[in-house]
């Protein structure tokens, strides 16, 4: 594998200037005016270095892109579009590994190299969109790991627990539950049952909660406390998690202190008009923030690019995030904090991480947040895949 020495750009955090080596798939040297004969020369100029963004909460299995328009035929209630994916899901031909992999290579050409994707797994799909997606997974450069995701219900729909189950007997890396109160009026057993699912397979959990105000604050306290008994800090994280973008602020300084000394993650996608974490507080008191796009034209919603950078603009966007320093905020939800909900090693910009990287026609964190300047390199494993 040829050496990649990346000349005069500046890595995020270092502080100036500085070339990147990579040899082996790793970053070996960050530093100015570093020497390193053979090695392939790009130069990068004046341009950000980044780590490999990452996209911590999107379904790939349900998405449309690549193929023909498919005009949004939902109501705009989570019901509706819950009935609206079942309704022509099969119609549609959905999940499609063609569509899957015109997604992904779109995301790897924006610089995204590391996918959370949440799957649906119920008796009527079993586990084929699992299946689906690492077909899709395995021609593209980009690592994907799957949720087990009961998207139609699991104590409500009968058959789904023991297939969630199958899907982590398979190989997948986290198990999901989606609003254990709201959806399935019982949050005790929804709660049983997935973290007794993560305790036995040593799995990640990752819970849609859309439950919003003192019901949703709840069911955050409950989510929290099983956690720090059973000890699971850093495999647990609860996504959308609206009600922290309802309750006041001295609630949400309080929850996000239970969160940070259980270890609980906290995912947005700051889509629509929905409410979003209140993300300083959350990073002022240690919780890890991650970002993702949720769905990416498909049968929920027509929208969604593949570029984690806009996605970015859009949580710093309505956040009402103006300074620098809290748009950079937006862009390390999109990068490191992705990195540690997904429980990623070796990620960053130091040396000995892998070499995923991305290089943005951007002076500082928060022009490339906000302008989305094109990629001009983009590398996975040490090897460039885009420039």
């Amino acid at each position: 594998m040829t050496d990649v020495l990346l000349r005069g750009g500046r890595p995020w955090g270092a502080g100036g200037p500085a070339d990147v080596l990579v040899r082996d798939r790793v970053i070996e040297l960050v530093a100015p005016s570093v020497e390193a004969p053979g090695a392939r020369v790009v130069d990068v100029a004046g341009q950000l270095v980044l780590p490999g963004l990452v996209d911590a909460h999107c379904h790939l299995d349900k998405t449309l892109y690549g193929g023909p328009w498919v005009p949004h035929s939902a109501d705009d209630t989570l019901a509706g579009r819950i009935g609206n994916d079942l309704a022509r899901r099969g119609e549609l031909g959905v999940p499609s590994v063609p569509r899957m992999v015109s997604l992904l290579r779109t995301m790897s050409s924006y610089g995204t190299t590391s996918v959370r994707s949440h799957t649906d797994i119920d008796p009527q799909t079993g586990l084929r969109g699992v299946e689906a997606v690492r077909e899709a997974a395995a021609q593209v450069p980009v690592d994907v790991t799957q949720v087990a995701f009961p998207q139609h219900g699991l104590l409500t729909n009968p058959g789904t627990a023991e297939l969630l189950e199958e899907a982590l007997k398979s190989g997948v890396e986290a198990v999901g539950g989606l609003d254990p109160a709201g959806i399935d009026r019982d949050p005790v057993r929804h709660l049983d049952l997935i973290f007794g699912l993560a305790d036995r397979y040593g799995a990640h959990v990752d819970i849609h909660l859309h439950d919003g105000g003192s019901l949703g604050a709840w069911e955050v306290e409950l989510i929290t406390e099983r956690t720090r008994v059973l000890g699971l800090a850093g495999r647990v994280t609860i996504s959308h998690a609206y009600a922290l973008g309802q309750v006041d602020a001295a609630q949400a300084g309080k929850l996000a202190e239970g969160l940070a000394g259980a270890g609980v993650a906290v995912c947005t996608a700051a889509v629509y008009s929905f409410p979003v974490p209140p993300v300083k507080t959350l990073r002022a008191a240690g919780v890890t923030v991650a970002c993702g796009h949720d769905g990416i034209r498909d049968l929920w919603g027509p929208f969604g690019s593949g570029d984690m950078l806009e996605r970015a603009m859009h949580l710093a966007y309505r956040s009402t995030f103006r300074r620098d320093d809290d748009i950079e905020l937006a862009l390390e939800a999109a990068t490191y904090g992705g990195a540690r909900a997904l429980g990623l090693r070796g990620y960053g910009l130091a040396p000995g991480d892998r070499a995923d990287l991305v290089v943005v026609g951007a002076s500082t964190p928060a022009e490339a947040v906000v302008v989305r300047p094109g990629r001009t390199l983009v590398m996975k494993d040490g090897i460039v895949l885009h420039n």
